[in-house]
């Protein structure tokens, strides 16, 4: 493995680039923010908004994707009170819940004063989807990950709500395959979070394509009739997680530290992704795959804001980044019906032992961060 010269994130990570310096692009991105004219790309945003806005009379004219967190709150705060918009703002529901993140998305529909329509998945199919995603492809929450790309979509078709928004462009922001900075979100699907694997692999005598609507993404032809136009937020304004908890919580936004319900192993902050016990188990499936998960990712992002030095962030790389959380393990073992020794199994298969190797029984770098 090879990492940035600047921050923290290796090679491995699909899609990462460094160029010739030893840079990785989201390095290189983040530097050409100095470049940008921010002014003139929040005029674009509101001459692109104006286009949308009242057009569908006393009814939503946008749609927000939205899970309750830190940037669900800045994105509703943006449209609904800065530029005047009438969102409405759709979610997937988590199959459990932490109290804190119940209490944000109360928070969040409260305090803006806004309507949500949340799709709560089929919890029988999830479990088989998750489980079968956990043994065929190491990406267990692929069916939950799939419905939340496509099913705002669908809604956005099915009630005529045109404009679209999202948060960051996270390839462009924090790696991935499509690295051009655009404010559209249309090729978002392919950015490879959801890895592009055909129904066909999943369907079995119980899993049938009736049961998964709310995966199936539209085709290009169903959006380009309805005239959707979903955008990144991230290109008009200097998107930054933690600046966005602030502000989030300056309007009642809480983070597990500030509820004290839970200190998550293996994270280097308690504010992103807090809604869901479970569902970070495969975020931390990275590691024994590619080396690196959430606090290589999250140190990356302090080092090139300037809140976190390099080698402050080595040392809780190595430190943090292999754990899995416990509580959350217990969760998702649960919910799926999954014995311990059999989840360790499906990571043992998955392990790239060119990267990690198996120290007291526990996945490490073979060789650490540095």
């Amino acid at each position: 493995m090879r990492y940035c010269i600047r921050c923290v994130m290796p090679d491995s990570r699909p899609g990462m680039k460094f160029d010739e310096e030893g840079v990785c692009y989201p390095c290189r991105n983040y530097e050409r923010r100095k470049l940008v004219n921010w002014e003139d790309r929040w005029k674009e945003l509101e001459n692109l908004v104006d286009k949308y806005r009242g057009t569908n009379g006393e009814y939503y004219d946008c749609l927000i994707t939205a899970s309750g967190g830190k940037d669900s709150h800045y994105q509703t705060y943006i449209f609904k009170e800065k530029l005047g918009m009438n969102p409405l703002l759709v979610s997937v529901d988590n199959f459990t819940w932490t109290q804190t993140g119940i209490h944000n998305w109360g928070n969040l529909r409260t305090t803006f004063g806004v309507d949500a329509h949340v799709m709560s998945l089929n919890p029988q199919m999830c479990k088989k989807m998750f489980r079968k995603a956990l043994e065929q492809l190491g990406s267990p929450t692929w069916y939950f990950d799939k419905a939340i790309y496509a099913y705002p979509v669908q809604m956005a078709i099915k009630l005529n709500i045109p404009l679209v928004i999202y948060g960051e462009n996270t390839s462009y922001e924090y790696g991935g395959p499509l690295t051009k900075e655009t404010y559209s979100a249309l090729d978002q699907i392919n950015n490879d979070v959801v890895k592009p694997v055909p129904w066909d692999m999943w369907l079995d005598d119980e899993i049938k394509m009736k049961f998964l609507n709310p995966g199936v993404y539209p085709t290009a032809a169903e959006i380009k009739k309805a005239k959707l136009e979903p955008i990144f937020l991230s290109y008009f304004v200097p998107w930054d997680g933690y600046q966005n908890y602030l502000f989030a919580k300056s309007r009642g936004f809480k983070s597990l530290d500030d509820t004290g319900e839970w200190k998550r192993d293996g994270f280097l902050e308690q504010y992103d992704q807090i809604d869901s016990v479970g569902y970070l188990t495969h975020t931390w499936f990275k590691f024994p795959k590619y080396g690196h998960q959430r606090v290589t990712e999250v140190a990356s992002l302090y080092i090139r804001a300037g809140r976190m030095t390099r080698d402050q962030a080595v040392k809780v790389v190595n430190e943090e980044d292999y754990k899995l959380d416990r509580k959350m393990l217990k969760d998702f073992l649960d919910f799926t019906e999954y014995r311990d020794a059999d989840f360790w199994k499906v990571v043992d298969k998955f392990a790239n032992r060119e990267i990690v190797e198996k120290r007291e029984g526990v996945w490490r770098l073979k060789n650490p961060c540095k």
